[in-house]
């Protein structure tokens, strides 16, 4: 999509978005929106100054951070006016990695950087780290300084663990240097599977200050889940949310609950994506969500909900709750220690999953295969010819694996 948003798309994403009707939130979107495309508001409402973007403190760093920060698994080299508008909405807290978008991602940071240096210190800057070992991390992040044309990372992430085993003293003691060095403030770690596990354990680690993990609707009321945040709380360690739509492998089938969900978001002014959002957001622990916006109309979308005061009813969150529970089949909610052990740690279930929910619910096909490929050759030929039975005895969820795992498969090679 183009970052210029002409007018019938500003119509368009008004009426679809669900705010049209919520005067405050409309005066507020309307003149950065008229901005984007190039048009002139004279109204009075485009005089007004925008409403600020709500914070949170992260953790025990002490630093404040936009509640909705900026996903950039894109291209940004190619859309520079995203990080542009992020900054004038308040979205401070900015994430990426090392791998995303085969470096455009931080490439474009760079650019953006270079061209207005004075930005860099209003921007809470989280990269990643593909490598565990020492030496990786150091080459990786020598490599994020040169693109982000930076020479210090605020939260530096070993990116994706499985198992907290991957990050140890040899990590912590690198982490410390890096910090008496001034290269990185932070330190932490993301995680796409076992998420509570990880958490549980970091939150015995004095040394690990962030997290990034897979949150939304669909686990955020699991009792280990709930465990998992408030030990991390009581430790200090700052979290941010990611994966927070929720949207599964599987595709879903409409159901009355859902009809009834999403009439019941539009009444208070949401879209469901939205509502997705604030659900993460009345819960206090979490200081930010990363979303990934590669648009402007998502941007705006998101900001208006970070902006938007209007809480989500017990009665929605019941709905909610019971609409996860009809389609629990559909979404993989990264417990992989269970469906990968019964296939002998062979086979990135996880993994794989995350690549087809990137294709069929992202309609993202290449960040797909890009991660797909980055499983080894001889796994990729083999999944094809796997008895899945014995994983789908254990998925708590009565996930379908075995069809979703051909699929995947036929797909993306």
């Amino acid at each position: 999509m183009s970052d210029n948003i002409n007018t019938q798309s500003r119509r368009s994403f008004l009426k679809t978005a669900g705010i049209a009707g919520v005067t405050g939130i409309g005066a507020i979107i309307s003149p950065i929106l008229s901005e984007a495309s190039g048009e002139k508001d004279d109204s009075a409402q485009s005089s007004k100054a925008l409403t600020k973007m709500p914070t949170r403190t992260f953790g025990r760093t002490g630093v404040d951070v936009s509640i909705l920060g900026l996903g950039t698994m894109f291209d940004v080299v190619s859309n520079q006016l995203m990080l542009k508008q992020a900054l004038k909405w308040g979205v401070n807290y900015w994430d990426t990695a090392d791998c995303y978008s085969g470096g455009n991602s931080e490439k474009g940071m760079g650019k953006f950087f270079a061209k207005y240096p004075e930005t860099r210190k209003d921007v809470f800057l989280v990269t990643k780290s593909c490598a565990r070992s020492t030496d990786g991390m150091t080459r990786l992040l020598n490599q994020s300084f040169d693109r982000m044309q930076t020479n210090y990372i605020d939260l530096y992430f070993a990116h994706g663990i499985k198992d907290i085993s991957e990050i140890n003293d040899d990590t912590r003691r690198w982490a410390e240097d890096a910090k008496k060095a001034g290269k990185i403030k932070y330190f932490g770690f993301s995680t796409h599977s076992n998420m509570e596990k990880c958490m549980m354990a970091a939150s015995k680690m004095d040394w690990i200050d962030g997290i990034m993990m897979t949150y939304n609707y669909r686990i955020m009321h699991t009792s280990a889940m709930k465990e998992a945040l408030a030990a991390c709380t009581e430790s200090k360690i700052g979290l941010t949310a990611m994966k927070t739509q929720g949207m599964g492998q599987a595709a879903n089938s409409d159901t009355e609950t859902q009809i009834e969900m999403v009439d019941s978001f539009m009444k208070l002014g949401y879209t469901d994506m939205q509502a997705r959002l604030k659900l993460v957001w009345e819960n206090p622990k979490i200081a930010s969500i990363a979303s990934q916006m590669p648009n402007m109309t998502i941007l705006a979308a998101n900001t208006a909900a970070a902006l938007n005061t209007t809480k989500i009813s017990g009665t929605d969150q019941i709905l909610t709750r019971q609409y996860a529970m009809e389609t629990a089949s559909t979404y993989c909610r990264g417990c992989t220690d269970i469906c990968e052990s019964a296939l002998g740690g062979e086979i990135p279930v996880g993994d794989v999953m995350r690549c087809l929910m990137y294709h069929r619910q992202y309609n993202d096909k290449e960040l797909a295969k890009s991660v797909f490929y980055q499983i080894p050759e001889q796994t990729r030929r083999s999944m094809a010819g796997i008895d899945y039975s014995r994983a789908e005895k254990k998925c708590p969820h009565n996930m379908d694996i075995a069809n979703l795992m051909k699929e995947a498969v036929e797909q993306l090679v």
